[in-house]
């Protein structure tokens, strides 16, 4: 890739075409948990916070008739900082010189100006559309008015019982941290586990562990966790195919003549892909640039059984990723955690068990803060990460021509947003095409808040 390609699709600030992009879609900008005083007692009396999305300095706070209110940071007056406002009620206030704007951005008062000033009228804070899907809110940073139907995957179309929401930081470029997750080759290496644990010991709502859950169907009777699958067959067979959202993996490990495992994953562009994390539990993972350094990703747990335990997947992990900003314990600074005993005799990485989510944070991380993509050379299983940097540049070339960026941006797709399926199992090698697709409807079938209709494939 050429340096100024790298540039290219990597800034994504006010004004950059690539950003220009990513405007054209909505964006996860925080938890709602953030805002829930019984876990940040701050929020009681003061719902309100500073936060960066896409290089924009913004502050998102929750008014007394519950609308959320998302507004440029700087002041519409003199330009002062808006995150230290005085939160009342009804609005924020400006402590400079009282200026006071609600939700909407519209200026409410000017008191310092002379009796009868009719200044404000005229004055109008910046603010952003919020909405909020399963545990968290979206904002739409694109032209105002312009955005599409918010697209309905199962983790949006899922009851909150059965979602589960969480956030981390990375310290690098957004498009570095997506594209290890539409790597399907790096799971057989970065994740590898030396020894395989019991299959009764892996909880519903562990972290790292559920990596070690069983794949569907069996071998000679046996139930193969995906740990083993993925360290004993390390030479995947990958493929791609175009969907509405971006693109639908698969990924061929033969095992003997009769059996091969599948595994079905997602891409829906521009940042979020889709995989299956057991039988049941299924991982949406969306990333969202901070600015051209930093991202955050944000996971959301679906569950096709029963409903989640939020408050036990959310003590897993922010013993590793504490809020109120999120930032991972591990890091650069204390070396990921690494540990050069366990990568000689536990794991591949040397960098954890519970929390694998620091596997990748490292892979990311280690790149520098925006990845040189001109020193690197790409082999064949990085056919979907070529793809998707071709889709990305056609994307912001028809956004720089007027038209609409593609998939979920698109309101004529807005019907096709649904699902979409994945898998991960032991299939016959003869017809793993069709047992992926019974496995993945019966999935759907035995969950309780399906339509339980089955997924169109998109020719």
């Amino acid at each position: 890739m050429k340096t100024e390609q790298n540039a290219l699709l990597t800034q994504i600030g006010p004004g950059s075409p690539c950003g220009a992009v990513l405007r054209s879609y909505w964006q996860p900008v925080a938890l709602v948990d953030e805002f829930d005083p019984a876990l940040e007692p701050r929020m009681t009396t003061r719902p309100m916070k500073a936060v960066r999305v896409l290089g924009q300095d913004l502050i998102l706070f929750k008014d007394d008739q519950a609308r959320w209110g998302l507004l440029d940071r700087d002041c519409p007056h003199r330009g002062a900082d808006l995150a230290f406002g005085r939160h009342e009620g009804d609005g924020v206030r400006c402590p400079f010189h009282g200026w006071k704007f609600d939700a909407t951005g519209r200026c409410m008062e000017t008191p310092a100006e002379p009796e009868g000033s009719k200044l404000c009228e005229r004055v109008q804070q910046r603010s952003y559309p919020v909405v909020e899907r399963s545990g968290v809110l979206f904002a739409w940073l694109g032209e105002p008015g312009a955005e599409p139907p918010f697209p309905m995957f199962d983790c949006f179309a899922a009851p909150g019982t059965h979602v589960f929401a969480f956030k981390g930081m990375w310290k690098c470029n957004w498009l570095q941290a997506f594209e290890v997750g539409i790597d399907p080759a790096h799971t057989s290496f970065l994740h590898r586990f030396l020894n395989d644990a019991s299959l009764d010991d892996v909880g519903s709502n562990d972290a790292g562990r559920q990596f070690r859950s069983a794949s569907a169907g069996q071998v000679h009777g046996e139930r193969w966790p995906m740990t083993r699958i993925m360290r004993e067959f390390h030479r995947p067979d990958i493929s791609f195919e175009a969907r509405p959202w971006g693109f639908q993996l698969t990924t061929l490990r033969p095992m003997t003549e009769e059996l091969t495992h599948v595994r079905v994953t997602h891409e829906i562009f521009p940042s979020t892909f889709v995989i299956p994390l057991s039988e049941t539990l299924t991982i949406t993972q969306m990333h969202v640039p901070i600015d051209d350094t930093h991202t955050y990703w944000y996971s959301f747990f679906t569950s096709f059984d029963g409903p989640v335990n939020k408050q036990a997947m959310r003590d897993q992990r922010t013993q590793f990723i504490p809020p109120p900003l999120y930032i991972p314990k591990a890091g650069r600074d204390n070396d990921w955690g690494f540990n050069d005993e366990e990568q000689r005799t536990t794991t591949y990485l040397g960098m954890g068990e519970e929390d694998i989510n620091v596997h990748d944070q490292w892979a990311v991380e280690s790149m520098g803060p925006i990845q040189d993509r001109t020193r690197e050379h790409l082999g064949t299983t990085d056919k979907v990460i070529m793809a998707n940097r071709r889709l990305l540049l056609q994307a912001i070339e028809r956004v720089q021509a007027g038209q609409p960026a593609p998939g979920v941006a698109d309101s004529a797709l807005a019907s096709q947003m649904r699902g979409p399926d994945t898998v991960d199992g032991i299939a016959p090698a003869g017809t793993w095409g069709t047992w992926w697709k019974d496995q993945a409807q019966a999935k759907r079938d035995g969950a309780p808040w399906t339509d339980k209709q089955p997924q169109k494939q998109p020719a």
